[in-house]
């Protein structure tokens, strides 16, 4: 919990918010005029006459928190702390820590590669019978990942040949398990197709992405002890998006730059 002793206060974090927001020269979000009036903590633009605050146009306008409880619910969530534990750290309800980890998520760019060279493809299932199905896929020795949820259990040779023509570049080498829905699936897309015959303990070829899928399964037990049909897409985004870009999620820092900024009202 080393970074908790880091904490900036609510001063220096909102110096670095506008510095994120509006570099150097404060300005009106709304008309771009630079001729803005402060007063404790509220601006008004002698242009257009708006009135506007540090976060009143971005995604935390309504932010019901101090900046500094903010920062230490975000640290949590960079930092992968369970719900149960960014509660007491954080000092909020279970409800609030839930719903920042979702304000926090659904604020990551989108991230969909295409893969190309040798690729790994496999699917899992979630939700038991009345669940659904993950495909996904990862470009060997990369962190680059591709996947799609489909809305059902059973996974058809249509749904691989789809989401292999989507998220996998012509000419590359396709390693699957022995799965009946990849069955010559070299013959609708154009690449070389290899196959692990898990029953005959062959996993060389698919091992990185069945170690993705084995860490994702963690992930979601340590950090949200289960996930539902609904929430699933999401936590599957933010999985990846930790996956393929570890960077983002040093400390609230780097997360606030990339994921903050300034929209219009008007």
């Amino acid at each position: 919990m080393s970074g908790l002793r880091d904490i900036p206060s609510e001063t220096k974090i909102r110096k670095f918010i506008r510095r994120i927001l509006f570099g150097k020269n404060l300005f009106c979000p709304e008309c771009k005029n630079r001729q803005v009036v402060s007063c404790q903590n509220r601006y008004y633009c002698s242009r257009c006459r708006r009135r506007f605050s540090l976060l009143s146009h971005t995604w935390l306008a309504n932010c019901k928190i101090s900046l500094p409880r903010l920062w230490v619910i975000l640290w949590c969530w960079t930092a992968q702390v369970p719900i149960s534990q960014a509660e007491s750290i954080g000092g909020l309800s279970k409800k609030a820590v839930r719903y920042w980890y979702t304000a926090f998520r659904s604020h990551l760019p989108q991230d969909q590669a295409v893969l190309e060279a040798i690729i790994q493809l496999d699917e899992a299932y979630f939700g038991g019978w009345k669940g659904q199905t993950l495909l996904m896929a990862k470009q060997k020795g990369t962190r680059k990942l591709a996947y799609r949820i489909l809305p059902h259990v059973e996974p058809s040779r249509t749904d691989a040949i789809s989401f292999v023509r989507a998220y996998v570049k012509p000419g590359s080498i396709l390693c699957t398990d022995g799965f009946s829905i990849y069955t010559d699936i070299d013959q609708f897309h154009s690449l070389k197709h290899r196959v692990d015959i898990h029953k005959a303990w062959e996993y060389s070829q698919t091992s990185e992405i069945e170690g993705v899928f084995g860490n994702l399964r963690t992930f979601i037990r340590r950090m949200y002890h289960h996930t539902t049909a609904k929430q699933l897409p999401e936590i599957v985004s933010e999985f990846c998006f930790r996956f393929s870009h570890p960077e983002m999620f040093k400390n609230p820092r780097y997360y606030l730059q990339n994921s903050l900024y300034l929209v219009p009202t008007g």
